[in-house]
């Protein structure tokens, strides 16, 4: 979650022609040099990892969007978030990665047009994937903070205005910006003809960064820290209450109180773990390299880069898969058993269950 993907990020006048051509080979239409045996096996293996990524990413959020858009149960709210977020991250599997992919194995070969449209797509997908994980953040704040007043303050209306939010900011750190070539003011480089770089100032790598990655993180930070406060409070008044009453009933409620904490505090972990992993070192990357002089080598930028696409491809398993419903909505898809009689108005759930308490809206 996102500006996405800066391959490289280019800036400074007084850059030299070592730190250019370092920096140019990323991208570019390889050379006719014939392939070693371990060249050749590097990159079957590179394309295989990345292959499996790419089909991972787009499988996986387009059982996200056929399980909200056919059950009737999963129309929620919450939802709606998940599944316009995993619509971002289900086009950064088909638009973005594919020729991504194709250019880390084989160099560039789409032309210097289609090299912008790829860009202008890359940060734009991602700067949106990004924008929704800290609105489901901000939704999940609201639902276990205030739970008396979640259905009015997130209304349909909120909620597509929100959503509205989600897709139309990206445009200002991406279409805009890279149509009127905003990234390349104060630059005086020659670069490779037919690669294809990114190349940004420092004005726009630090602009862009905070909003599509540092203003959104912060949001996750506070709203996630605020739920961990008010579950570990609500555990706790849980113990107390147990307290006042004897024998094992009492045991069992303060046991299954612990159970819950111990829950929402891995959950919490878990989806703030993965979002810092994945785009962090990224971002800190795309601010850093520019401001040094361009230092980094390619290789690390790329591992960087795809490190924050793995993060459309967790999505999918923090914010659905580890819920009860979806789950069972996957095996129905998957079983092709969602074309039987009333299979849309389906429940989801375990009859044996009981419901989940508000803690366990956490995992949603």
């Amino acid at each position: 979650m996102v500006i996405a993907t800066y391959p490289v990020s280019i800036s400074s006048q007084e850059m030299n022609s070592a730190h250019l051509d370092n920096c140019s080979t990323y991208g570019n239409s390889s050379g006719k040099t014939p392939l070693t045996i371990w060249q050749t096996m590097e990159h079957v293996a590179t394309f295989s990892i990345l292959a499996i990524i790419t089909v991972g990413t787009t499988f996986g959020n387009l059982l996200i969007i056929i399980s909200i858009a056919y059950f009737t149960k999963l129309r929620t709210p919450t939802n709606a978030f998940i599944m316009s977020l995993a619509a971002a991250d289900f086009l950064v599997g088909v638009t973005v990665m594919p020729f991504s992919m194709s250019k880390v194995v084989f160099g560039w070969h789409f032309g210097k047009t289609f090299c912008k449209v790829h860009t202008i797509m890359d940060v734009l997908l991602c700067t949106s994937s990004i924008l929704h994980l800290s609105c489901i953040a901000f939704d999940r704040f609201y639902a276990v903070c205030y739970p008396l007043k979640y259905r009015f303050r997130m209304s349909q209306r909120r909620v597509t205005v929100l959503l509205l939010i989600c897709w139309i900011l990206p445009v200002s750190v991406s279409i805009v910006p890279l149509l009127l070539d905003v990234n390349l003011r104060g630059l005086d480089l020659q670069l490779e003809p037919h690669g294809c770089m990114f190349i940004v100032n420092i004005p726009y790598a630090v602009s862009a960064s905070l909003v599509s990655f540092f203003v959104p993180m912060l949001v996750m930070l506070m709203a996630y820290g605020k739920i961990f406060q008010v579950a570990r409070m609500q555990a706790k008044q849980t113990c107390s209450i147990g307290n006042g009453f004897q024998g094992n009933s009492a045991r069992t409620r303060q046991s299954g109180s612990m159970k819950k904490e111990r829950k929402a505090a891995k959950t919490l972990g878990i989806i703030i773990g993965c979002f810092l992993l994945c785009w962090l070192p990224f971002f800190i990357t795309n601010i850093a390299n520019p401001l040094l002089g361009y230092p980094m080598h390619h290789d690390l930028l790329e591992v960087f880069l795809w490190l924050g696409y793995i993060n459309s491809t967790f999505n999918p398993l923090l914010y659905a898969f580890f819920n009860k419903s979806f789950r069972r909505a996957f095996c129905l898809i998957m079983g092709c058993k969602i074309f039987t009689n009333d299979c849309q108005n389906n429940n989801l759930s375990d009859p044996t269950i009981r419901r989940n308490t508000q803690l366990a809206t956490l995992s949603r």
